[in-house]
């Protein structure tokens, strides 16, 4: 069947919750970590939780709700760096905002266009393709097996995401061996992330089905990421 997912509490919560890791993947990724012999940007501590989410929304809602949640985070985001641009662009107050200030506003909160775009898109290509994944494997396993769909579709996700964005913002800055072991690093870093989240998305999983009593199969769904409407 089609979802029939109506507007409830708990799907406000998940989407706020949704949006929340977005904008706080923003702020602190550009922080690097050492991880082992990884070096990571900090978000990787929480970015990977918009996976588990985007999980979570497609086996509960349907892919028809998570595609406008997923247009919902872009739009917020957007939102977010535009004001955050537009206040690094104010003047100063003299005095009391001198210019190791305003350098350490813009190296924290600052954006670059190739960063900002590199960004974007992954951030669209990675979600629509884990909640594609999600859907389709739900109806080819009968609904059975949820570990398996929700690997999967981060293994596909999480890897078009992590290529695509470090590949757009580092390609000619890091050498080519470094940029690839970058993805690799990232890649592999999301999906064990998400196969230890496993336990936890089961029972989020179990809880929602049963509040919302839908279990929607995406049968006859139209799969196109730009339609909003259905």
């Amino acid at each position: 069947m089609r979802s029939t997912a109506r507007t409830s509490p708990l799907l406000l919560a998940l989407s706020a919750l949704f949006v929340t890791v977005l904008l706080t993947s923003n702020l602190i990724a550009v922080k690097l970590i050492a991880f082992g012999p990884m070096i990571l940007p900090a978000a990787v501590i929480v970015f990977p939780l918009s996976y588990l989410f985007g999980d979570v929304l497609t086996e509960v809602y349907g892919y028809a709700v998570t595609r406008r949640v997923i247009w919902l985070g872009f739009g917020c985001n957007l939102v977010f760096v535009l004001f955050i641009l537009a206040a690094g662009a104010l003047p100063g107050a003299p005095g009391a905002w001198d210019a190791n200030a305003q350098s350490a506003f813009g190296r924290i909160l600052g954006f670059t266009p190739r960063l900002l775009v590199a960004s974007f898109v992954a951030y669209l290509a990675g979600e629509f393709l884990n909640s594609f994944v999600m859907a389709r494997l739900k109806i080819a396993t009968q609904g059975r097996w949820l570990w398996t769909r929700t690997i999967s579709s981060t293994l596909i996700g999480q890897g078009i995401d992590s290529a695509i964005f470090i590949t757009g913002a580092f390609a000619g800055v890091l050498p080519a061996p470094l940029l690839l072991r970058t993805i690799l690093y990232q890649w592999a870093f999301k999906t064990a992330y998400e196969i230890v989240a496993t336990p936890l998305t089961y029972a989020v999983v179990r809880v929602l089905k049963r509040r919302e009593h839908q279990d929607p199969f995406d049968i006859g769904t139209d799969f196109n990421p730009f339609r909003l409407a259905g």
